[in-house]
């Protein structure tokens, strides 16, 4: 593994690449196979090299890491040539990367229009768990979450999903080296849907850029590692299980539908016993083994005795376990964590009844890259800079 600092917050600009002109080559990245077999044929390749020239493509791509068509050695240099004119390999650019005490990674991300997003890596006993946005923003206004007080921008590409993995491979260096003996180590062992944004809110190009991770040829992460959370898009969940069918966490927060209409308003939409109702066939639709229930611990808000015997009977009969998440503060916050001790007991209520009630850990806290706490801070500071060098208004 790749040795991480165990230094307070650090932060360095990276390269930015080159923007594309408007109309320019066709970026691979994020492409499905079938999109990429389509695109390869309407450049000119013929069709019976079709299913072979996607295979070539897609291991340099995906499995190699490489971003240069000269490079791809066993295809025809007529062909390389063809592909250079025609695609390009394009990410997204990361602009600052931050460095927690913890070995917490954020990285702010820019995309096509100058928005950015944050990624965030967290690393585990050799592995990592990488925690990637879906949507610029966010729609859902969650009054416990600081992503939520960014409004919704637009959703995020495929490529720009995919390129968020990249990226982060990018940085930690875990491309293998041809003519190297196999590594088996996976420093991003799990990815989870859990940054910015709504995910089932912008379901066709996350199912796809998960088409292209899950895919066994390239970035082969199994389903089983890859987590899409939710607050509760009730008409998308079995439609994920049966085109996605990767592990399902949901924001739950709360066990009335009166606080869980003030903490996660999409509650109002669809209430606690409509989204029960959806996930209980989850589990069978997508084969998975449980499905996660996440909950915030808020002072005086959720974190009784009994809103934990409550949670209980909710989910009875759903394969499950509850992460609870001590309350990830952020300046003008309008809640408090919950004491530790009263964690702990809400946590034995759970456990007792016979679910996993483990309590998760803050991670990158220094550095505002826990959960609920991803913001853009160059939104931020654009809006600042905007303040100082704007033109006075006309009079």
């Amino acid at each position: 593994m790749t040795d991480l600092p165990a230094t307070p917050i650090t932060q360095d600009v990276l390269t930015i690449p080159r923007k594309l002109p408007e109309g320019g080559p066709v970026n691979i990245i994020g492409l499905t196979r079938d999109q990429l077999r389509a695109a390869l044929i309407a450049a000119g390749t013929p069709q019976a090299q079709a299913k072979m020239r996607v295979g070539q493509v897609w291991q340099w791509v995906y499995h190699w890491g490489v971003r240069d068509f000269a490079a791809m050695t066993n295809l025809a240099k007529g062909y390389r040539a063809l592909l250079e004119k025609t695609f390009t390999i394009e990410l997204p650019q990361v602009v600052t990367r931050q460095i927690s005490a913890d070995g917490t990674r954020k990285y702010l991300v820019r995309i096509a229009g100058g928005h950015e997003v944050e990624t965030v890596y967290i690393p585990e006993d050799g592995r990592g768990t990488l925690c990637i946005s879906s949507q610029v923003g966010c729609t859902l206004t969650c009054s416990f979450c600081h992503t939520g007080t960014q409004k919704l921008v637009r959703n995020l590409t495929a490529a720009e999903i995919v390129g968020q993995v990249m990226l982060a491979r990018d940085d930690l260096g875990e491309w293998p080296v041809q003519g190297a003996p196999k590594d088996e180590t996976r420093l991003i062992s799990n990815v989870v849907l859990m940054g910015m944004g709504e995910p089932l809110y912008n379901f066709d190009n996350v199912r796809d850029a998960m088409k292209v991770v899950m895919d066994n040829e390239g970035l082969t992460l199994s389903r089983r590692r890859i987590t899409l959370s939710t607050s509760g898009v009730v008409p998308e969940i079995a439609r994920t299980a049966e085109e996605i069918g990767c592990l399902l966490a949901v924001s739950f927060h709360a066990t009335t539908d009166e606080v869980r209409d003030r903490l996660v308003p999409i509650n109002k939409r669809w209430n606690i016993r409509t989204l029960l109702d959806a996930l209980r066939d989850y589990p069978r639709l997508s084969n998975s083994e449980r499905i996660t229930f996440e909950y915030v611990m808020l002072k005086g808000v959720n974190d009784s005795d009994a809103d934990a015997r409550r949670l209980v009977r909710l989910i009875a009969g759903i394969p499950a376990k509850i992460n609870l998440i001590p309350f990830n503060e952020w300046p003008g916050a309008p809640y408090q964590r919950s004491d530790w001790d009263r964690i702990e007991a809400f946590a034995d209520i759970i456990y007792k009844a016979g679910y996993a009630s483990p309590i998760r850990t803050p991670r990158g806290e220094d550095i505002m890259a826990a959960c609920g706490q991803l913001k853009s801070a160059t939104e931020r500071a654009r809006k600042s800079r905007a303040g100082v060098i704007a033109p006075p208004a006309a009079q």
